[in-house]
């Protein structure tokens, strides 16, 4: 499969091709129109599209293409911002809906996957929280006492996690998590969908986005969709120009897939402590045709960064792999390298509803902090309600016009942050030569008043853009894992030839202007 979102290959679309749709020819008009064909957006055109609502799905790369190709796909209700933070910010009863969502979330994946017959390699595991950096057992109990406060009521501490080959010390037990393949579960909510009546078309990018009755999705070829609603599940809203994305933050996570003997690491969900943490689960080999293989895929993922902002990233896969051959000694090989998007809310909660800003017809789902294969399946159920005019139990929680957050350390760290990221338009370029650029590779070059990204494809031809984000016109940076362009403000990606691969921005990034003559701009100064 190939992925809109970057130039590495997870272990998912190696091992299943999802069906091709046709892109957009004509105007629509629909009772809903969804945008974005991850599991977001996939999760509420079936539940809306079960329903009886005329839904039409539209998303400008294949279905699953964004950052759910991406996940390492743990299905927890463990998360990473730990309840006893939760707690503190939400009260008891936010942390309780937030439990019973994220179980309900695996819960219900586990019902359609029966349900519709899709096999996903769904897999109910135990999940396991271990200490790493300073934390101690304190910061376990801590945990734990809070898990149980939020009605999880069968955590338990136990000495170590259940590998003979590595002595972690003790852990927090999370019981009925699950593992799945995401993309294969997808495929199954293509044809639901379409046997529902959905109409899902791929290939389309939505260029402006506009509230009314009916609300109006302009596509880039000018087609336009007509509908009810907007519901825009795009990892990140590329409707809204700042109100969320003030509230949360881009960040880039790698992982790896290597190769261990079958059956030599128990199956199960598992984390460690320190910020960034690592994440660890298994996946049994196959395949594009589905044959089993004769070893697993441990998949471990890690060294997190704010988007755009830092050049060592194949160094984060070096480390990765240190960190993972120390404590897996039977590791044969490393078969998958990738990086993913994660987009993290300001106060730990995704932001699922009503778009804020006084949009009456347009639905947003975003802010997944790392867990979103269980908040994408959340966003589901809750806006399948909402859109129907109906109300649902955990919509206070997620509503993304929720205020409480704008004191928290959080929001000001994140924001002063962004403001620091400006300061790139004031310093020298990263290089000063486009002859020193390799192909397949891009720099940032400065010009005049002007600073280019220029990318050498690997024919050697040079491409030029301008270097600054359409988004809130931050200089883009160029990583060099993904070939693409990512900005650091806001976590903005765009493909080496300036295409928009993740949200906010919704308009690639502009042609380079030519450099103008020497002499006309003396001219025209004189004017």
């Amino acid at each position: 499969m190939h992925s809109d979102s970057g130039h590495t290959t997870s272990v998912w679309m190696d091992t299943t091709e999802v069906p091709q749709f046709q892109p957009l020819t004509q105007n629509l008009r629909s009772n809903v129109c969804v945008i974005g064909a991850g599991i977001a957006g996939m999760t509420t055109a079936y539940l809306l599209a079960r329903a009886g609502r005329a839904v039409v799905l539209i998303d400008d790369g294949p279905i699953g293409g964004g950052e759910t190709s991406r996940t390492t796909a743990h299905l927890t209700a463990a998360l990473d911002d730990r309840y006893y933070n939760i707690e503190k910010m939400h009260g008891e009863e936010g942390a309780r809906l937030a439990a019973e969502s994220h179980m309900a979330a695996i819960h219900r994946i586990e019902t359609i996957a029966s349900m519709e017959d899709i096999d996903c390699d769904f897999q109910r595991v135990e999940g396991f929280l271990f200490l790493g950096g300073e934390n101690t057992r304190k910061d376990l109990e801590r945990e734990l006492e809070a898990t149980q406060r939020a009605g999880i009521s069968d955590t338990q501490l136990v000495d170590r996690i259940p590998f003979k080959f590595w002595d972690s010390g003790p852990a927090l037990r999370f019981p009925r998590q699950a593992t799945f393949h995401p993309l294969k579960y997808l495929k199954g909510l293509a044809r639901a969908i379409l046997r529902d009546g959905g109409k899902i078309y791929t290939g389309v990018h939505a260029e402006k986005i506009e509230d009314g009755e009916p609300a109006r999705v302009t596509t880039s070829d000018g087609h336009v969709i007509s509908a009810d609603n907007v519901v825009v599940c795009t990892n990140t809203p590329v409707n809204d120009w700042l109100i969320i994305h003030s509230k949360q933050a881009a960040y880039r996570t790698y992982v790896i897939g290597v190769r261990v003997p079958k059956g030599s690491v128990p199956h199960g969900l598992y984390w460690d402590t320190p910020d960034p943490y690592h994440y660890i689960r298994l996946q049994h080999a196959e395949d594009k045709s589905g044959h089993e293989l004769d070893y697993d895929i441990l998949i471990v993922g890690g060294e997190d960064h704010k988007t755009g902002q830092a050049a060592d990233t194949e160094e984060r896969f070096v480390r990765l792999e240190q960190w993972t051959r120390e404590r897996f000694p039977m590791i044969e090989r490393v078969d998958y390298r990738w990086s993913g998007q994660v987009i993290e809310p300001v106060d730990y909660m995704a932001y699922i509803g009503k778009n804020p800003g006084g949009d009456e017809h347009i639905w947003i789902a975003t802010g997944d902090s790392g867990n979103g294969m269980t908040h994408g399946t959340i966003a589901g159920i809750i806006l399948n309600e909402l859109v129907q005019g109906r109300k649902h139990q955990w919509a206070r929680l997620y509503d993304p016009s929720r205020v409480r957050l704008r004191a928290t350390p959080e929001f000001v760290k994140e924001n002063v942050n962004v403001a620091e990221q400006y300061k790139d338009w004031f310093t020298g370029a990263g290089a000063g030569d486009v002859a020193a650029i390799k192909p397949g590779e891009g720099a940032i070059i400065g010009r005049g008043r002007g600073k280019l990204a220029v990318y050498r494809d690997e024919r050697g031809d040079i491409h030029q853009l301008s270097a600054v984000c359409t988004h809130l016109y931050c200089i883009v940076h160029w990583n060099d894992t993904e070939r693409t362009w990512d900005c650091p403000c806001h976590g903005s990606r765009f493909d080496p030839y300036g295409k928009v691969v993740n949200g906010p921005a919704i308009v690639g990034l502009s042609p380079a202007s030519p450099e103008p003559e020497p002499e006309k701009e003396r001219d025209a100064a004189k004017q």
